[in-house]
């Protein structure tokens, strides 16, 4: 392993903890940084693996939060609801990952141009959404109703394609189905946990067995370096987003797939 691949994977490992909680794809970017710089690890491990450095981000700055949700499960009614939200929201994403899972490793994750597209279309939908005026019904992300947690499950299902987002998905989804801004983008952190979780466990177990050493201390240095910048975009997305809605991520988005289409049909 060289010097080179080692900074190359701090330099992902920062984009993806950077992009991770903002609705512009980090898996779109990640897979599109990885090709254009022929970045490679067994099963396209690190672009899975690395993800849970950024959760690990959400985890310590929400901390104190979801400790006190999770001790407070037996006796307090309105805990077991935020919890079983959560179970409910992760649930529709995991079965059709599990499901596509070949798919979308194999297939997916090896096409530019989908990517590319993706982070088009979402970039106007973003656009689209941040013009409408909605009256939201719920502005606690820890109070809502099961169903409606749920729903915002099925919307996190058109993340399994790279691109769309996974954050914006969710975030969409929360909008669409009645919460504000704030409350939409920090329910999508929270549901972030479980879910990436799962994709690490289950990416893991499906490709351990072909882990080299050089995999494992690439992903350890993507991983520390997706924890740090996870901490500082937490942090400021939630007020970011509070007051200037989600516009500039469109527009992010749009840029970004643009040059990225533009790339591949220069290169064909």
């Amino acid at each position: 392993m060289t010097l080179g691949k080692m900074l190359e994977a701090l330099l992902l490992g920062l984009l993806e903890g950077g992009t991770e909680f903002i609705p512009v794809s980090s898996t779109g970017h990640l897979l599109l940084a990885t090709h254009d710089l022929k970045f490679e690890t067994t099963g396209k491990t690190f672009e899975v693996l690395s993800q849970l450095g950024a959760i690990l981000g959400v985890v310590v700055v929400y901390f104190t939060r979801l400790a006190k949700v999770a001790f407070a499960v037996p006796y307090d009614p309105a805990a077991r609801r935020f919890a079983l939200g959560i179970i409910l929201a992760f649930l529709p994403a995991a079965f059709a990952g599990v499901l596509l899972h070949n798919f979308i490793k194999t297939v997916l994750f090896e096409s530019p141009m989908v990517i590319a597209i993706a982070l088009i279309v979402g970039g106007v939908i973003l656009l689209f959404v941040d013009r409408v005026a909605f009256n939201p019904k719920y502005r606690d992300a820890m109070a809502l109703p099961p169903m409606t947690a749920f729903g915002i499950g099925l919307f996190q299902c058109l993340a399994l394609v790279p691109g769309v987002s996974r954050s914006g998905s969710t975030i969409v989804g929360a909008l669409l189905l009645g919460l504000d801004r704030r409350a939409a983008a920090e329910f999508s952190f929270f549901l972030a946990i479980p879910t990436m979780l799962g994709a690490f466990t289950y990416d893991l177990a499906k490709n351990y067995k072909n882990f080299t050493m050089d995999d494992g201390v690439l992903v350890v240095i993507g991983f520390v370096a997706a924890f740090c910048a996870s901490l500082v975009v937490v942090r400021a997305v939630l007020d970011f987003v509070s007051r200037n809605g989600f516009a500039v991520f469109g527009w992010w988005r749009i840029v970004v797939g643009s040059a990225a289409l533009i790339g591949i049909l220069l290169t064909r």
